[in-house]
Order: structure tokens, then sequence, then C-alpha cells
């Protein structure tokens, strides 16, 4: 399958927590990283600490980081892009809302990207080389992005540990407001509901254990980027608030009515639900492989990988097979053998003639 290059040369643009860990962990695997920040002292910090091999651009970059606020994303990727000596070099970047980015950025060679990993330590201090080892890493192709550098980008981000999810910006945006913007808001008015309540108990921060902490460690990250977030995603973050609010109120007349039925119901659901997450990785012998001709068309790619995460099947691998002509070729999938059959009649419906057998 498509492979990064062991000696491969990246640039990151924005050397924070992210920004850091992708420097660290391309080093890690033999990479070349150039990097800059706003704040220099940031960038020297990072070469510092082993995030980089030099402060500085590095037009012969084969792909570059964005890592910065979602507001200064366009502009960035847009210079990395000018830049570039290299006719395959690839950008992408790492910012929580993809629609309003994608939007303006309609290049062959741009890929958006969201790793779906952080930590409540902020800055280049918390940079950790295995931050995405088991995390999942959107990628968000539209119908200009070239499938070479799809592929390419996909090899990159997997050989950091990361398990790819591809999806259109769109639906990444309602997405995440679910399982990452909400919760983030949720966790930080919760604290500060506790926070206030301690100054009339003085005992009440003291009694907080194991769960309370669990669900507010969130909020202890980075603060300055959610106003931007929140803003990008203003409307998908707005209706996934609202459905909340109405379950939470819900809740509430159950509590208030002493309804023990519904309060157990909703409770194992919940834990049933909790339970039923799905697993990260999945075992070599269940891998099945499916083929996918595919003409030479802008959006090819975006379709069938985007189709792969709507019906939640993960792409342990990608290839992408050229034929002689030139005007077709085969896309090979490498997914979990029990949604092989699951994906394939998914593609027949959109006209694709897939094929697919199990591994081993």
């Amino acid at each position: 399958m498509t492979s990064p290059s062991d000696t491969g040369r990246a640039a990151v643009v924005g050397t924070g927590l992210i920004g850091g860990s992708i420097g660290l962990a391309l080093r890690a695997r033999g990479w070349r990283v150039t990097g800059t920040d706003l704040d220099p002292a940031a960038a020297d910090r990072a070469k510092a600490l082993g995030a980089l091999d030099e402060v500085g651009v590095d037009p012969e970059a084969e792909v570059t980081f964005v890592a910065t606020p979602v507001v200064a994303v366009v502009d960035e990727v847009l210079a990395a892009l000018a830049r570039a000596r290299r006719p395959d070099a690839i950008v992408t970047d790492v910012a929580g809302v993809k629609a309003p980015v994608s939007e303006r950025l309609a290049h062959p060679r741009f890929v958006g990207g969201h790793p779906m990993a952080g930590s409540e330590q902020v800055g280049i201090e918390g940079a950790d080389p295995d931050l995405f080892v088991g995390a999942t890493w959107v990628l968000t192709p539209t119908g200009d992005t070239d499938p070479d550098a799809f592929a390419r980008l996909r090899s990159v981000v997997t050989s950091l540990g990361a398990e790819v999810v591809a999806l259109s910006p769109e639906q990444h945006d309602t997405l995440v407001a679910t399982v990452s913007h909400v919760p983030h808001l949720t966790a930080a008015t919760l604290m500060n509901l506790a926070d206030r309540a301690s100054e009339e108990h003085g005992a009440l921060l003291r009694l907080a254990a194991g769960g309370f902490r669990d669900m507010t460690r969130i909020a202890a990250g980075q603060p300055s980027i959610w106003p931007d977030v929140c803003v990008a995603n203003a409307p998908a973050i707005v209706a996934s608030l609202d459905m909340l609010l109405a379950d939470l109120s819900t809740m509430r007349d159950r509590v208030a009515a002493a309804d023990r039925g519904g309060l157990l119901a909703v409770l194992e659901h919940a834990a049933t639900a909790r339970r039923s997450l799905p697993a990260r990785a999945v075992r070599p012998e269940r891998l099945a492989e499916v083929r996918v001709p595919i003409p030479d068309r802008p959006g090819v790619l975006a379709e069938i990988t985007t189709l792969a995460g709507d019906l939640g099947v993960n792409i342990a691998d990608l290839e992408i097979a050229h034929s002689a002509e030139g005007d077709r070729g085969v896309l090979v999938l490498v997914v979990d053998g029990d949604a092989a059959d699951r994906l394939h009649d998914a593609l027949t419906g959109l006209g694709y003639r897939s094929t697919s057998g199990h591994l081993g």
C-alpha cells in the first residue's frame, strides 16, 4: 500500500500542542520537520524540545500541516500552496471546523483534516509524539481533492498511529458539534457551576470524585481556540445544544416527578450505548479487501470515502492503482471483514461494480 517516505520533508505552521505533537511524531519516524509560529519564541521552544529540525519555511516540503486557529487557516494554507516548489506538495490543516475552510480552499492539493486528539495541557510544553496513537483523524476530501494527495496524506496520518475517517466537511461539522464542541461547552459549564457553588460550600470541590473529574477534564483545555470554533460552527453547535437542553429538561421533569421507571430507562439506554462505542482496532484476520474500478473524474474519491464514513466502515488501508490508459483506475480499500458486504452493497447502489474478498 502507499507509504510515506522514511526521510520525507514536512512543515508545520503553528507550534502549539497539536502542531508540536505532529512535529515530534514525524521526526520520530525519520521526517525532517521545519516550522514557524506567529510567536517566534514558541517556534524556538519547539525546536529546543525536538519538535522541529529548523525554524523557518521549507518550499520543498512534501506535506505542510497548518495548525493555527481556525480564523487563520485559509490564509496560511494559501501561503503554503503558493510557496511550494514541489508539484505534488500537499497542504492540510487541523482545525475543528471544516466547511467554512473548505468552501474557500477549492484546491486539488489541499485536504482538510481534524485530529480528534488533545490534552488538558496547553502549548508546545504539552506536545506528545504519541498523542495521535489510537486517535481518530478525520479527513474531509471534496470534489476538488486530488485522489493521490488524499491517499498520500492518509498514509502519513496513519503512520502516526491514527485511524482515518473520511467525511464531507459539512457532515464533519454536524457530527463534531455533538461529540466534541458541545461536550467541551458542557464540561466548562458544569465546572463553572461547581466553582460558583464552592464559594458557599468550601468542601464541595474536595468531594469531586472520579466521575466529576472525568466529565470536566476537557474543561482544562486551551480556552483561546474555542470562541473561534463556536463562531465558525455556530449553526451545528446551537442545534446540538438545543437537543441537549430538551433532553436535560426531560431529565429534570423525571427527577421532579420521582419517575423511577423513566429514569431507569434513560440511564439503562445510556449505559448500553456507552458500552457499545466502537472499538478502535480490528484484528488483521478479520480484514477484507474491496476493489472498486473508478473513472478518472473529479470527486470520485470523496464520494467513496465519505460513503464509507457515512456507513461507519473504517478504512484500514487504501491504495489507488492507475490504469495505463490513464482514464480509469482501481481503488483498493482494506476494511473490517464484517463491513465489506455492507460497503459493497452501498457502492452497487451508486453504480460502482466493486468486488471484495477476505484477506489472510
